[in-house]
């Protein structure tokens, strides 16, 4: 019975997406650690930079342990590392290599920020900086995220010049478009008034040509003849 089997393969299939879906659903409400959408963050030498770090978890953390690591091409060291108790405990730190470095951000209140701040930049800081996560309430589960930071003179402007150019250019011809559509509007709309007009007169001029014909006629017909 094709029918019959028809029938019983569409089940099964909403069954296996299920089973499925409960096996993905861990995955996505899983340990996940962000720098933010910027691939490179540029600063100038001398200066200090904020490189951000945070982390999500819809299961909640306990004994959370974090670290920021350097790596360039000739060389790795771990810049800071910590635990984070609960939720309503602020990071501990447990190393920091570089008294450069301060962990500017909270972990109370959901903020769940491990953002660090580097002082008195150098060009030697340019590398590629990774905030790694560790989650034993997700069975040590294990995340991480890196940012490129580039150590440069002087930041360069953007020159937008051309930008605005397009921009005006754009916004003069669609300006000009809706000019053009608005006089195009008045002008049918004075030209509809004007036949309508035209129509008006000629109707009243041929009404009163006939009525004064007719009128004429009328009466001349009417009239009784003239008694001899």
């Amino acid at each position: 019975m094709p029918g019959a089997g028809g029938r019983g393969a569409a089940p099964a299939r909403w069954l296996g997406a299920g089973i499925l879906g409960l096996f993905l659903l861990p995955a996505t409400l899983a340990l996940e650690v962000s720098v933010g959408k910027a691939a490179t963050i540029y600063a100038v030498n001398g200066t200090e930079v904020l490189l951000p770090c945070t982390f999500s978890s819809c299961f909640g953390f306990h004994n959370l342990a974090f670290s920021w690591s350097y790596n360039s091409s000739d060389a790795f060291r771990v810049l800071i590392s910590g635990t984070v108790k609960n939720e309503k405990a602020d990071p501990r730190l447990q190393l920091k290599s570089d008294d450069r470095i301060t962990l500017e951000g909270s972990t109370k209140e959901k903020k769940n920020n491990l953002s660090i701040l580097l002082r008195d930049l150098d060009f030697g800081d340019t590398g590629r900086y990774t905030c790694h996560v560790r989650n034993p309430k997700e069975k040590d589960l294990q995340h991480q995220a890196t940012i490129f930071l580039q150590v440069v003179d002087k930041l360069e402007e953007v020159d937008n010049t051309l930008t605005l150019i397009i921009v005006s250019v754009v916004g003069g011809v669609l300006g000009l478009l809706v000019l053009i559509l608005l006089i195009k509007k008045l002008v049918t709309f004075v030209l509809k008034k004007t036949r309508e007009k035209k129509k008006e007169c000629l109707v009243s001029s041929s009404g009163n040509d006939n009525t004064e014909n007719g009128l004429q006629g009328s009466k001349a017909e009417e009239k009784a003849p003239s008694k001899a």
